[in-house]
């Protein structure tokens, strides 16, 4: 290595901005450093960099050079150029800066997100050459896009290089009105056709090789990448580097593609946002849909850089926010045609006649209408039978309506404390004992514990039809295709296999306990997990039927039913409101040590009280009320309670404090909870936090 001084020697240097890779957060910010004339032509922005900093060699990337700097002082030099490659493009830069303060994280954090590790012998060799289809002619015609009011329209302003921001709601039907993949190819070529670039984003591989099969169709096997964070290190730096040098305009991808250095960006699209799969489970905690709507609309922006498309069977909270917000315009079957177009629905037990057949199938797990839907079922060809995750997560209903039990001071999930008569209940946000619970919808004062799963499906189902072949699927088995044929497959959620003509019948067991999971977002959850085992059902016309066992007065059950997910997602969103929940309320929570936790209310000078300043928690803020002139005075407080199960031999259980306050108090919140968390790291105190903006799981 020259020597550093020696470097510096001769005609003045100019200046390198650096993006040190710090996860300190009072060390979120760039640094300066001198570019010697040696390395000028190589510290491009974007490159990979080495600088000495705080005594310690460590990695960088150039955002900008410079002629100036503000620094007061001589500067250090760059000690090396890693790579001349510029795979921090400006856009991504600005992007992760804008993802790290939304989240409340850091640059370093985020970028590792955004830039996958180098890989020399990749990054030396030369690229292949690629030749993707003509796209200059494309048209919409056979979209299944088409199928829908407006669809056409919308794809059309793509074509013309137009940046619409839309949510499709894909009917939950195996028939072309369902083909969300090829939607979603179309929607790419009518982008290219403008010159412009794609990123497509998916919860799982699963749905990826689905939409990858549609893109090779439309695009042609070189006219998009590939791009998720469990490739190799070779196949997806490969991929990133034919994308950052414009090789390839369309990328195609899990949650890791959000940050991909698409060239001349038009579109954003997500596929099924409510899946918890979109949010990183890496600090700080990004959500691909925030990532992808930050992209499109960058803060303060009036107007979309790119067009948006966010798609789903169902319809999550934030994206119902959007669509009263105007942000999001809807591409939606009519409710009698979303209806005709999909799989009959049905409650198992749903009247007194039932009962009067089988008293005992209010209760039972499998009733009679189960058996009697899977034996028709079976006589046109294979069915599905969905059943909740496995696993031992406790919750709490009410005895009498086996509804979920909720704190009567903040609607939180109740949760048992202590052993069998001696146990207490207590709610798991505010932490508040519950000494004289009533339920909320039918007044009963007694409550029973669920345990989430299930077990021995496949083996009764087994013996009630054994001349049937049964084949059981959870997550991470390989899923294939589904012969039309009879045959029995038993899968969790999301792991369902495809049916080559789509299953003749579908039967979702374990409603009750879907809905009795102490999650925020429980009934929402449940409904998204239901419509997406019911798009792969056939058209009602064609025999398909879907028969649900829970109870008939859920709303979520009734949404089901009806196929209605904008009308439950219009009444969540309301309900979320009058309780100050999100998304209707920004919400951020902490958790760590006792004391860290008091630490940073003192720093951000929040009251102490369990719920905010007192004020009655329920009721939605007035549209017309005047921000004030602090806006940290509307945040609320939740807790500080234990977490269970966190605890180890060697350090306590962790805490939970939940802050929340409206919307228009939220960028203001985000900023004050990260400058406290930034002053206990430049204090070096004892005790690491946890932080997550609007976190996906709240129960």
């Amino acid at each position: 290595m020259p020597d550093q001084t020696a470097l510096l020697a001769g005609p003045p240097v100019d200046v390198a901005r650096v993006a040190v890779d710090v996860a300190l957060p009072h060390l979120d910010r760039p640094f300066d450093y001198a570019v010697p004339a040696a390395m000028a032509e190589r510290a491009v922005p974007g490159a990979r960099v080495r600088v000495r900093f705080a005594g310690r060699l460590r990695d960088g990337f150039v955002l900008e050079r410079t002629d100036h700097t503000d620094a007061g002082r001589t500067l250090a030099p760059l000690h090396a150029v890693l790579s001349d490659e510029p795979v921090l493009s400006p856009e991504v830069a600005r992007l992760v800066r804008a993802v790290a303060d939304h989240c409340a994280g850091t640059f370093s954090d985020v970028v590792r997100l955004a830039v996958p590790p180098r890989h020399a012998a990749t990054e030396k060799a030369a690229p292949r050459e690629r030749t993707p289809l003509p796209l200059d002619g494309w048209t919409p015609a056979g979209s299944p896009l088409g199928l829908y009011p407006w669809g056409s329209e919308w794809l059309e302003a793509l074509a013309r290089g137009d940046a619409p921001r839309a949510f499709w709601q894909v009917a939950p039907t195996a028939s072309p009105t369902g083909d969300w993949a090829q939607g979603f190819a179309d929607a790419a070529a009518a982008t290219a056709a403008s010159g412009r670039g794609s990123v497509l984003v998916v919860p799982d591989t699963h749905d990826l090789d689905r939409l990858e099969a549609r893109c090779r169709e439309v695009l042609g096997p070189d006219g998009f990448v590939r791009l998720t964070a469990d490739l190799g290190p070779a196949a997806r730096y490969r991929a990133f580097l034919a994308v950052s040098r414009g090789q390839v305009k369309v990328v195609i991808g899990t949650r890791a593609a959000s940050f991909a250095p698409v060239h001349e960006l038009g579109l954003v699209a997500i596929w099924d946002d409510g899946d918890d799969l979109h949010a990183e489970p890496r600090a700080p905690y990004p959500h691909a849909r925030d990532v992808l709507a930050l992209r499109a609309v960058p803060a303060g922006g009036a107007t979309s850089r790119a067009a948006v498309l966010v798609a789903s069977h169902a319809r999550s909270a934030e994206v119902q926010s959007w669509l009263e917000e105007q942000w999001l315009l809807p591409v939606a079957l009519a409710s009698r045609e979303q209806r005709r177009s999909s799989a009959a629905v049905k409650v198992a037990v749903d009247n007194e006649r039932a009962l009067e057949r089988d008293p005992h199938a209010a209760a039972a797990r499998l009733p009679h209408e189960v058996f009697t839907a899977v034996r028709a079922g079976l006589a046109r060809g294979p069915v599905l039978v969905q059943v909740p995750r496995t696993g031992h997560q406790r919750g709490l209903v009410c005895q009498q309506c086996r509804s979920r039990a909720s704190c009567v001071h903040c609607h939180g999930p109740l949760e048992s404390k202590g052993p069998g008569r001696d146990a207490v209940v207590g709610c798991r946000w505010c932490g508040r004992l519950q000494t004289d619970w009533r339920c909320a919808e039918c007044g009963a004062g007694q409550w029973r514990a669920v345990v989430v799963g299930a077990s021995r499906t496949a083996h009764e189902l087994g013996r009630a039809f054994p001349q049937t072949p049964v084949r059981s699927v959870t997550g991470g088995q390989e899923r294939g295709v589904v012969p039309d044929q009879p045959g029995l497959v038993v899968a969790t959620p999301g792991a369902e296999p495809r049916a080559e003509h789509g299953y003749a019948a579908a039967v979702l067991l374990d409603a009750p306990l879907l809905l009795a999971r102490p999650d925020l977002r429980a009934a929402e959850e449940a409904l998204r997990r239901w419509l997406n085992a019911t798009a792969a059902v056939r058209p009602g016309e064609e025999g398909g039927s879907v028969v649900v066992v829970g109870p008939s007065t859920a709303r979520s059950v009734q949404a089901l039913v009806r196929l209605d997910p904008a009308g439950f997602a219009e009444r969540e969103l309301a309900e979320r409101a009058e309780t100050r929940l999100m998304p209707a309320w920004r919400m951020v929570t902490v958790e760590g040590g006792p004391a860290a936790l008091e630490e940073l209310r003192v720093a951000m000078a929040l009251p102490t009280s369990r719920v905010g300043l007192g004020a009655d928690p329920g009721g939605p803020e007035p549209v017309d009320a005047a921000p004030p002139e602090d806006p940290l005075t509307e945040v609320e407080v939740l807790g500080p309670v234990e977490l269970e199960g966190t605890e180890s031999p060697d350090e306590p259980a962790l805490h939970r404090l939940v802050l929340r306050c409206p919307p228009r108090s939220g960028p203001a919140l985000v900023r004050a909870v990260k400058q406290a968390v930034s002053v206990r790291s430049a204090r070096k105190s004892e005790g690491a936090l946890r932080v997550r903006v609007d976190p996906v799981a709240f129960g």
